[in-house]
């Protein structure tokens, strides 16, 4: 056995699910999904496929895991004390923030369905749910609603984000662009969106995003007090 062969034995051997994943994500992060290939990786891994495919079975299980893990260093227990209000807006913020720094992550949730990601968020926010005394006949609702909105108004702002930054664009002089053609609309016709144009331009999309949150929250205790 050459020495080639030898090393590359040993790298093949020391190969882990895990390392296979933390190096999924750092090239999800730096090239994006179509990046994301078992020739790339296995580049990044100094390996073959076939030692890759030992532990992963494609792509979409790639991502599902990759995703799963971001999402598990996330959605963690909350501390003793903590009202369940403040820990689903603790949950929600952090998987807010955890998808704007890994963008493609959304669409691996989405694509994930009923697998562990989505599980881990249905069971951290429904547990919340329950505590908050939300009659059980509502709690399956209520936890969808909360997790549908967390999830897709987070994974569109990762969306708007990384657009952005493909194309060089400079969040401020975007929004203000997107404003200014507000102000042209139709005033007839679009009364609303030109009034908030204004707001548009100087909004933050993570208090927006707890706003919305609140909001629910405010429904689910209107239910609990029936």
């Amino acid at each position: 056995m050459s020495k080639k062969t030898v090393t590359r034995a040993r790298r093949d051997d020391s190969l882990s699910r895990e390392r296979i994943i933390e190096a999924a994500i750092d090239l999800l992060d730096r090239e994006g999904e179509r990046g994301l290939t078992f020739q790339a990786l296995s580049a990044q891994l100094a390996t073959g496929p076939g030692a890759i495919y030992g532990h992963i079975a494609n792509k979409a299980d790639l991502l599902t895991a990759a995703c799963d893990a971001i999402v598990a260093r996330t959605v963690m227990a909350p501390e003793d004390g903590v009202a369940p209000q403040a820990a689903i807006r603790t949950v929600a913020l952090a998987l807010f923030d955890a998808m704007d720094a890994h963008p493609w992550a959304g669409a691996a949730l989405i694509q994930s369905g009923g697998k562990m990601p989505v599980v881990r968020i249905l069971e951290c926010v429904g547990r919340q749910i329950s505590a908050l005394g939300v009659p059980e006949p509502a709690r399956w609702a209520s936890a969808c609603a909360l997790v549908n909105y967390i999830l897709g108004v987070s994974g569109q702002n990762a969306a708007n984000a990384q657009l952005a930054r493909s194309q060089g664009a400079d969040r401020s002089k975007f929004l203000a662009a997107v404003a200014d053609a507000w102000t042209q609309l139709d005033p007839a016709l679009y009364p609303f969106t030109r009034s908030v144009a204004g707001q548009l331009r100087v909004h933050d999309d993570r208090e927006d995003f707890l706003v919305g949150v609140d909001l629910l929250l405010a429904g689910l205790m209107s239910q609990e007090v029936r």
